[in-house]
């Protein structure tokens, strides 16, 4: 019998990358995947070596130990290996761990990047390999080892001096901070009077009237701060006659917006599809990585996700006007149009584009869940439209003089839609522009005035943040960089630090007080402008210009002195979290309800403890949303303490489940997965019976072997039954309708 052919091995990150890449390559090669991080430091210490050169102590991922043994295997028996994972620092990082944990030769290992994951590229990327780039990989050693040095040394800190349970992080401080400096600002605003003015004019006596808004004297604007003003105003005009001063027509040219990168993104996907940035990216992977369409089998169908970059390969520009000129006629391209990348950005890849333009989403909405249909649509449509001819518009400007005062109107009309027949961005309604066309009117002519109408107005404080616009701050400060917004914003939720009401973005008691600490003692660490610079030394490392250990000693050394000055600054001082008072009523005794931070998290108290013991479950809103009807899911306590997750619409939808929700979408059917409680790493699954990917609740579960008896022994002695028996009586006890019934089962679970 002939000896099988050894195939050479292709490493990437997750299972449904190595889907699609598998099918392009074929029988010569095998394709596996990583499931991520195979090597880390280690969680229990810093696992960093401060006084030899910040060596790391990195370890494998023991949730990963099947994973690795079976790749070390495939390793050896492979002619070669192409590390195939993701084109940025962390991808290049997940490629050099492998290389070493799998104690991989030099000549055998061959690293490949795809910016789109289409046959074309796969097929030509792999036979073009490269060496791994150590500069990129050292940039992200140092952005790793810069964030454990942080994180471990202040946590700590905090614990003792503030809270046990907080952390302090490079990036989320400064997040964090800009949330807080935001509601500080609408706290200390001072709002102002003005006034504006509007004089309602016809041009006939039997046709409509138009407004037009009071501008100045002199040709120079003024603002009107009183109603003092405006009536001296009204006074002076009333008897005069409105006259035509000037009439200007004219058209105006719009241009398209530029392709989506990360940032633009994610804020375009939470203001149009309501996606928090977590969700909008981890749609986006699923995309890039390969779906199955209908009659083309499976293509990635965007572009890598995680850029900085507006530009845009010839063969997109070629494609694109193409297409433009087929489907909507010549008139509609106007020529490919070149964007250039902000200051600072890397430029390591493309702007986020559809890898085949003629892949409209219309043509594979039938092989897309929702979310990957909408997210797809827009990604399509902003690069459409970035080819496209510009909208012109016909438009008038009026201005109207009484006197010496001077009034203001215009309007304008699309005349060609060039990009907007394909996307349009939304835009603030300018309200001084008319709603309706004006009338046919002459310079000296005289206009008819119906009436003069006053508008008392007050100046608004900034709006708070919204994740938007938190990530287009961030993104302006060089706070962070394209794959860590939606981490960053996920993280200061998930800690307390800041909640979101409604859209917006609100710092609690807690990322106040750590806030303040953190300014009072270790200004660089949330100072915009600090990590900022931090952002672009680690790009200078990414570069090859500095060397990451110097980058590291230089930031420690001002840290450590930092945090030596602020332990003896705050010897014997602890900090108090100033209570949150809401407006619900304690039952008891009248007080207002305070929010409290318990081992659990966060819930409602009376203040007049110990006197009154009332406490209520604080609602607090999950990642995800109901499977049942899409709205909110939330996490609740039974009055036994047993945690659970119901839909917010209550008994109208009737969801509810012990399973957590996550953050994550099934890849089918777009619901959200859930997972186990409990601590340590948890599989998440699906729990719409009508997805392929439906888990069955007695298959959620992974039992565990017991100490000093064989899989073997169990099975023959009954154990493994009775524990199967165990493990499901105490989910099916909280499902029960009878809370006696309940309570037996769980005795007996216990028992």
């Amino acid at each position: 019998m002939a000896k099988k052919k050894s195939t050479d091995l292709v490493i990437v990150e997750s299972p449904a990358k190595a889907k699609t890449i598998g099918r392009y390559l074929g029988g010569d090669y095998t394709v596996v995947a990583s499931m991520g991080h195979l090597r880390d430091l280690p969680k229990s210490t810093l696992g960093v070596d401060v006084e030899n050169g910040f060596t790391p102590k990195y370890i494998p991922v023991k949730e990963r130990k099947d994973v690795i043994a079976n790749l070390r295997k495939l390793s050896k028996e492979a002619p070669a290996v192409y590390l195939a994972t993701d084109p940025d620092r962390e991808g290049e990082a997940i490629s050099w761990h492998l290389k070493e944990l799998l104690d991989l030769p030099d000549e055998k290992v061959r690293r490949v990047t795809f910016n789109e994951i289409t046959r074309r590229v796969v097929t030509e990327s792999i036979q073009d390999p490269r060496d791994i780039d150590i500069d990129l990989v050292n940039a992200q050693q140092a952005r790793r080892i810069l964030d454990r040095l942080v994180g471990y040394k202040l946590s700590p800190f905090l614990w003792k001096k503030v809270r046990r349970g907080l952390s302090a992080g490079r990036v989320q401080s400064v997040a964090t901070r800009m949330v807080v400096d935001r509601e500080r600002e609408i706290q200390n605003f001072q709002s102002r009077e003005y006034w504006l003015l509007d004089a309602w004019l016809k041009a006939e006596p039997d046709q409509p009237s138009f407004a037009a808004r009071y501008y100045g004297t002199g040709g120079k604007k003024t603002e009107l701060g009183s109603r003092e003003e405006v009536d001296r105003i009204i006074q002076d005009v009333s008897d005069r006659p409105f006259r035509i001063d000037s009439v200007k027509k004219g058209q105006k040219h719009r241009s398209p917006s530029p392709p989506f990168i990360t940032s633009t993104l994610q804020q375009e996907a939470s203001r149009r599809l309501g996606m928090s940035p977590r969700r909008t990216m981890a749609v986006a992977q699923t995309l890039y990585e390969g779906v199955d369409v209908k009659d083309h089998g499976t293509v990635g169908l965007i572009s890598y996700m995680r850029t900085d970059s507006q530009r845009l390969s010839e063969e997109a520009l070629a494609s694109a006007g193409n297409y433009i000129q087929s489907r909507y006629g010549a008139e509609y391209y106007s020529g490919p149009r070149r964007y250039k990348s902000a200051a600072g950005a890397q430029d390591a890849h493309e702007a986020i584009r559809p890898t085949d333009v003629t892949l409209t989403p219309e043509a594979v909405r039938g092989s897309l869940t929702p979310d990957q249909y909408r997210l797809y649509r827009l990604i399509w449509c902003r690069f459409a439209a970035s080819q496209m001819a510009n909208a012109v518009y016909d438009s008038v400007a009026i201005d109207i003089k009484a006197g010496e005062h001077l009034f203001k109107t215009n309007y304008s009309q699309l005349k060609f839609p060039g990009y907007t027949a394909v996307y349009e961005d939304a835009r603030d309604e300018d309200d001084e522009t008319a709603h309706r066309p004006l009338p046919e009117m002459a310079a000296g002519q005289q206009v008819l005035l119906e009436k003069l109408d006053p508008q008392q107005q007050f100046t608004q404080p900034p709006a708070r943040y919204t994740e938007a616009t938190l990530i287009r701050a961030m993104e302006a400060n060089g706070i962070g960089r394209p794959s860590t917004y939606a981490p960053i914003l996920s993280n200061i939720m998930s800690k307390d630090y800041v909640v979101k009401e409604g859209k917006y973005l609100k710092p609690t008691p807690v990322g106040e007080t750590v806030t303040q600490v953190m300014e009072d003692h270790f200004a660089d660490i949330v100072d915009l402008k600090f990590t900022a610079g931090m952002e672009s030394q680690l790009d200078e490392i990414e570069a090859g210009k500095r060397s990451w250990q110097d980058v590291l000693q230089d930031f420690y050394t001002d840290f450590s002195q930092e945090l030596d000055q602020a332990e003896t600054d705050m010897e014997g001082v602890r900090v108090k979290i100033p209570e949150e008072v809401t407006d619900e009523k304690c039952p008891n005794c009248g007080a207002n309800l305070v929010i409290k931070y318990g081992r659990f998290g966060r819930f409602l108290a009376c203040p007049n403890f110990p006197e009154c013991n009332y406490t209520k479950p604080l609602v607090i809103a999950m990642p995800g949303s109901c499977p049942k009807c899409g709205s909110r899911i939330l996490k609740k306590t039974s009055r036994k303490g047993y945690t659970f997750y119901a839909c917010e619409r209550g008994p109208e939808c009737g969801f509810m489940t012990w399973e957590v929700p996550t953050a994550e979408t099934c890849p089918r059917c777009g619901k959200t997965l859930f997972k186990h409680s409990g601590r340590g790493r948890k599989k998440p699954f699906c729990i719409n019976e009508s997805c392929p990917e439906f888990v069955p609740e007695e298959k959620r579960s992974y039992r565990r072997k017991a100490s000093g008896q064989s899989a073997e022994e169990k099975t023959t002695s009954g154990g493994s039954e009775k524990k199967t028996q165990t493990r499901k009586s105490a989910p099916a006890a909280k499902k029960t309708a009878s809370r006696k019934t309940s309570t037996g089962k769980r005795k007996a679970a216990k028992a």
